[in-house]
């Protein structure tokens, strides 16, 4: 585990400057051909990318999440769909394992999603359930020592592409609701799985989305993620950490978005002089700063807590609430601050506008993360 700030600074001014020299001038060339490069992918297997969270005896840097916090800005400076492809290797695709996973499953798994030869993704929603998730449907039946999957998953991050996936299925019909799901790990040669169409985005060309579909897929029941029945309870640990890196994202793309209006509202001139002199102007930049600075310090006040071993099961949900909202607004004025050049294809700011919609659905929508921490101050208060 990285414990001194001499070596956290040294990381972050790596990721710094791979991110300014490497993906930022890479950003057209994502969305156009919605393909992360395949230099670019080694690059970022050789700076250990994919690792950053996994714990070093298997390969990985152990990053705290304050740290992971501090990276995740960093990425997020960039377009999301560059962080996406090593993102669930980093959190949800493959925090179950971490957190709940045999001795043997970490051995097998841990060290071939730290250097990024194998790609992980976390089955969760399907068709029928997205926001009640306790309502998913896909089975896993116990036939001697298999389970045998069917079910459909859908707006699967890397799917496409991945090696593993770390599914979420009842393996108890008769208990309905969470306490009925059990989690595995199901290899991409496992039988039975059947990959649907790349999804056609608003946004985040590269990071490449489908439906995943079990029919009769044998899994060997040592791929089931620690105990039947704690399938949900292990899904929420990981999207607690998971929306606190988001949070982390949103806050790194509000710093890229306000340089850049910042940028055009310097050279940009009208009525004879700089349009950053204009106070209306001025009121955008000071309301997205302040509200970006806002974001920053209570995602990484919250991932303190979470180090030091607090339940910070509201923080996390009133970080992604608040920072993912929050780079919504900064897109907005962003795009407002250029005028009609924001609303051009060759300004980066229009692909951000809509690449940060999505950050307000995934990991829990902004509803759902207020029915979060609504319902756990009332029962902190009962």
């Amino acid at each position: 585990m990285i414990r001194d700030q001499e070596t956290i600074n040294q990381l972050l001014a790596v990721i710094e400057r791979f991110v300014r020299e490497r993906l930022v001038p890479n950003e057209q060339r994502l969305a156009e051909e919605a393909k992360l490069p395949d230099d670019i992918l080694r690059e970022m297997k050789d700076l250990g990318l994919f690792g950053l969270t996994i714990p070093e005896e298997y390969g990985g840097l152990g990053l705290t999440m304050e740290e992971e916090i501090l990276v995740a800005i960093e990425l997020g400076r960039t377009s999301p769909a560059f962080r996406s492809i090593m993102g669930t290797n980093n959190g949800i695709g493959s925090a179950a394992v971490v957190f709940n996973g045999t001795e043997a499953q970490k051995q097998k798994y841990l060290p071939r999603y730290a250097s990024g030869e194998w790609i992980s993704c976390f089955c969760l929603t399907e068709p029928e359930a997205g926001s009640d998730a306790a309502a998913l449907k896909t089975t896993a039946t116990r036939q001697g020592d298999h389970y045998i999957l069917n079910g459909t998953k859908r707006f699967i991050t890397n799917a496409a592409v991945a090696d593993t996936f770390n599914v979420m299925a009842r393996t108890n019909p008769s208990i309905q609701g969470a306490r009925g799901i059990s989690s595995f790990i199901v290899e991409r040669d496992t039988p039975g799985i059947t990959l649907g169409p790349i999804d056609k985005k608003m946004g985040q060309a590269g990071s490449l989305t489908c439906d995943v579909i079990f029919q009769d897929c044998p899994v060997p029941a040592q791929n089931l993620i620690g105990e039947e029945g704690e399938g949900f309870i292990t899904a929420m640990k990981v999207l607690d950490r998971g929306r606190l890196h988001i949070s982390g994202v949103s806050v790194g793309v509000a710093e890229r978005l306000i340089a850049d209006a910042l940028d055009y509202a310097i050279q940009r001139k009208q009525f004879g002089k700089p349009i950053a002199e204009q106070q209306l102007i001025q009121a955008m930049l000071a309301d997205s700063q302040t509200e970006t600075y806002a974001a920053r310090c209570m995602t990484v006040e919250t991932a303190r807590k979470r180090d030091i071993g607090e339940n910070v099961s509201t923080e996390s949900s009133a970080c992604k609430l608040f920072a993912t909202e929050m780079v919504g607004r900064v897109a907005d004025r962003a795009v407002q601050i250029h005028g009609g050049a924001g609303y051009m294809s060759e300004y980066a700011v229009e692909r951000f506008y809509r690449d940060v919609r999505l950050f307000r659905l995934y990991e829990g929508t902004s509803q759902i993360q207020q029915l979060i921490i609504a319902r756990n101050m009332i029962r902190g208060a009962s």
